[in-house]
């Protein structure tokens, strides 16, 4: 069996810098809010994986991976690449194995095709908002989705898994400068099966293959969502370009 997939492979994924930064971020989380987990046992207990959430709130981040480090894994993100020359932010990030990413969504120093060699070898579960930003959605539903959660699965041949989260945006809104601390919030996570890539399988990663597989995630993403709200979402995902809306930064 491959090192990745063995217990120990699992146990040593909390190595110390993981360890130092939950003892820091986990406790004030906990203040903020309390979690409900739905289907918490979904989430691979070892192994490399894709983990897609939704993305509406600056703080998220910080909110999924809480809610990894409690189910056993310790995540890694796609950084902005400008944030590991900051003192202090950037010896967290290089020290926790985060993958830095330049503005046309390379990673330094490498490729996806790369990055995704590395994921399946050390057996990591990377965290990748397939929306790219915080949603453009005015109801804060998921908008169209972007190639690169579905680019890293398909050429590392792991599972893909989509993820949906509700009330995070009362803890801190969108764009939000100010985190809500009392009453104490509900955070309600809820995790989906895989998603089935199959049919895209052996295709390449040409740009249709890519947008048709994504779209498919963000039906799933979407899917969780509604169970989550408990009401219908839109009949098509938002797209920026057709508010004429930048799909980077700030627009509020």
């Amino acid at each position: 069996m491959p090192r990745e997939n063995t217990p120990e492979h699992q146990r040593s994924e909390k190595i110390p810098i993981f360890r130092l930064l939950a003892l820091l971020l986990i406790p004030p989380m906990e203040f903020l809010a309390r979690y409900v987990i739905i289907d918490g046992d979904k989430l691979p207990k070892h192994g490399a994986f894709v983990f897609a959430p939704n993305h509406y709130s600056e703080i998220d981040p910080v909110v999924i991976g809480r809610v990894m480090y409690k189910l056993g894994r310790a995540p890694r993100y796609l950084t902005k690449a400008s944030l590991f020359t900051v003192p202090v932010l950037g010896w967290f990030l290089r020290t926790s194995g985060q993958i830095p990413v330049e503005r046309s969504g390379v990673s330094r120093g490498s490729d996806p095709i790369a990055s995704a060699n590395k994921l399946v070898r050390d057996g990591l579960a990377v965290v990748i908002y397939p929306e790219g930003s915080l949603t453009r959605d005015p109801r804060l539903w998921p908008m169209r989705g972007k190639t690169g959660a579905v680019r890293m699965a398909l050429a590392a041949g792991v599972p893909l898994i989509p993820v949906a989260h509700w009330g995070t945006q009362f803890v801190m809104p969108r764009y939000g400068k100010k985190i809500s601390l009392f009453p104490r919030k509900t955070i309600t996570v809820k995790i989906g099966d895989p998603v089935d890539l199959s049919a895209f399988a052996g295709r390449g990663l040409d740009p249709s293959t890519l947008h048709e597989a994504t779209a498919v995630l963000m039906a799933a993403i979407t899917s969780l969502l509604v169970d989550l709200r408990g009401e219908p979402a839109p009949a098509e995902p938002w797209d920026p370009t057709k508010h004429r809306q930048s799909e980077t930064g700030r627009f509020e």
